[in-house]
């Protein structure tokens, strides 16, 4: 199980840094959690940042995100909006924290009956929400297999098909707008890989498809 200190992360594999958030989300959903010295880390971390992992998430208050990990000060750097949209700031961000803080893997984490993509399937428009509904749009367009009548957001199926298929298309979009990332999976520096966070168990179901480490 890994601690801080922060030795050894410039040594670790993304494939180690999935293996971290997966034993920590495994306590998580079973009650448990590391006893975390919190005082010793902002010493430890006034300085500087290096986290193992970074998380493109929505800003949904039931998905914490070092909550659901089961992670300290200083272990994830989270970049949060609603429904977990690849923005230009998003993607820059993660840039930042892959190329010049040493994240090793990035993940993209929707979760389930998540708002944003519920309004994405009902076309919802007011204000700048619509910006966030534009990023989401495309992964409607990809799902084919739900007839016409049943695409909104009272069909559950529906959303958590697109919701999925959002955090895929998240993935596709942060590779195809940044070289910088793109040149990082390819040279093996950092992974990426998607997931679904499930509001009722606390369980996060990695989408194992996503993958790139």
């Amino acid at each position: 199980m890994y601690k801080h200190p922060l030795i050894d992360r410039d040594k670790m594999t993304p494939a180690e840094a999935l293996d971290i958030l997966i034993e920590g989300n495994h306590r998580f959903i079973n009650n448990y959690s590391v006893e975390k010295d919190f005082q010793s880390l902002l010493r430890i971390t006034r300085d500087k940042q290096h986290p193992f992992a970074s998380f493109l998430s929505c800003s949904d208050s039931r998905a914490p995100v070092e909550l659901v990990f089961d992670q300290a000060l200083g272990d994830i750097f989270s970049v949060r909006l609603a429904g977990n949209i690849a923005s230009d700031k998003a993607v820059g961000s993660l840039e930042f924290s892959s190329k010049y803080l040493g994240s090793k893997l990035i993940v993209v984490m929707g979760h389930t009956s998540c708002g944003a993509v519920k309004a994405a399937c009902d076309d919802f428009k007011d204000g700048h929400i619509g910006e966030i509904i534009n990023l989401i749009k495309p992964s409607i367009r990809h799902e084919k297999t739900i007839a016409a009548e049943q695409r909104n957001s009272k069909n559950p199926d529906f959303v958590e098909k697109i919701n999925a298929l959002n955090v895929k298309y998240q993935i596709d979009s942060i590779i195809r707008m940044s070289d910088i990332i793109a040149d990082m999976i390819e040279s093996r520096e950092i992974g990426i890989i998607g997931g679904i966070y499930d509001l009722e168990t606390g369980k996060v179901k990695f989408l194992e498809d996503t993958l790139k480490v």
